[in-house]
């Protein structure tokens, strides 16, 4: 297969763990004997430092042209406080717009290697495994924003349609029907007239999916039960904000926010990254954990149907988890393991799944046969 991939490595962290995403498809590329194509493009930060703006139409362009996005992280803390409307997260947030990127797909899996990491207790998180469907184009992020003149009040308008809430359902329900038959709606239909639509329109939806059992939890209990009894949860159906906050507290069941990879798709498009941010305190210092960057990469492999691709990838990332080659955020058992030779290792495991143990000694001293 040919595919033409849109790198969009971003600010902080990103560069570095995208970097090592790509060695595992260039090592994927020559096992299956695919084509894959790269071409860089600047987003958030470095967009606004080199062209003034967070997603310039270059990039829009670029990532157009492809056939799939490949994004590393956003953000930079000296904009944090910069005067003016210009934020390095405007970058995606329109790219997730003009791309039609509707649906953010965030698999949640507890690792058994990695099961005493987390601070849930282990007989709770064994066995988690969880996808999370958040609507991504839609909600309070992208109603309309005011802020009074004197700077003493502001709002944000949430909106959405049927066919907003429909077109995610319906992938939801899909996902579903080839996992455990259970979609979990997390809403807030006690208060908010927006929840109440969710709920009407995904109770209507499911008639379709007979096969699939539907239940609902307000967002507050969803969150309590997340650490309480995350087992109980196959797949998870909401909207952008709430999404966006049950996902990122999921990130403790693995105990690391470096493993958790996603997918943001649309009609014709679709995007891969890690979940976390640009931790920009880790830049350049070969800490920063690559494993989620690497597990999207996977996903990308995935949504064009290249399974057993995406099986191997995930085999190596178990197999690095097991022997312990992994960032200092995940208590490494050996010295000197950076961000890159974690990305070494495991596109080393791809290419020589029998002799990755024997080979991981070259490895560790940056001899990796993979250059």
């Amino acid at each position: 297969m040919k595919l033409k991939i849109a790198v969009l490595p971003g600010d902080g962290i990103g560069p570095e763990v995208t970097d090592q995403a790509i060695k595992a498809l260039n090592a994927i590329a020559l096992e299956f004997d695919h084509k894959f194509s790269y071409k860089h493009a600047d987003v958030g930060a470095i967009a606004i430092d080199n062209s003034g703006v967070p997603l310039p139409d270059e990039t829009l362009n670029v990532c157009k042209d492809s056939d799939a996005i490949l994004f590393g992280a956003i953000g930079d803390p000296k904009y944090d406080n910069a005067k003016g409307n210009i934020r390095p997260e405007q970058g995606l947030l329109k790219l997730r717009k003009e791309m039609g990127l509707f649906a953010n797909i965030r698999p949640v899996k507890a690792f058994d290697a990695l099961l005493d990491f987390s601070p849930l207790k282990k007989p709770n998180i064994k066995g988690v495994d969880i996808s999370i469907y958040r609507e991504l184009t839609g909600g309070i992020y992208f109603g309309k924003k005011e802020t009074s003149e004197d700077g003493t009040y502001a709002s944000d308008l949430c909106e959405y349609s049927v066919v907003e809430i429909e077109r995610i359902a319906h992938l939801a329900f899909k996902s579903a029907m080839a996992r455990s038959k259970k979609v979990t709606l997390v809403d807030k239909a006690n208060v908010l007239d927006t929840s109440r639509l969710w709920r009407k329109t995904v109770t209507k939806l499911a008639k379709n999916y007979p096969e699939v059992s539907l239940d609902f939890l307000y967002v507050d209990n969803a969150a309590m039960q997340m650490i309480l009894n995350p087992k109980q949860f196959d797949v998870i159906l909401t909207e952008n904000m709430f999404g966006d906050i049950i996902s990122d507290e999921a990130s403790v069941i693995g105990g690391s926010i470096g493993l958790l990879p996603s997918a943001s798709v649309g009609d014709t498009y679709a995007l891969f990254e890690p979940i976390h941010g640009s931790y920009p305190q880790a830049t350049g210092q070969g800490i920063a954990n690559p494993i989620a960057a690497i597990l999207s990469a996977s996903m990308l492999l995935e949504h064009f149907g290249l399974y057993d691709e995406a099986e191997l990838v995930k085999d190596a990332v178990e197999k690095s988890l097991k022997l312990g080659i992994t960032t200092p955020d995940l208590g490494t058992k050996h010295d000197k393991i950076t961000t890159s030779k974690v990305g070494d290792f495991i596109a080393d495991y791809i290419s020589n799944p029998n002799d990755s143990n024997r080979n991981f000694s070259n490895i560790h001293l940056g001899q990796s046969t993979i250059i």
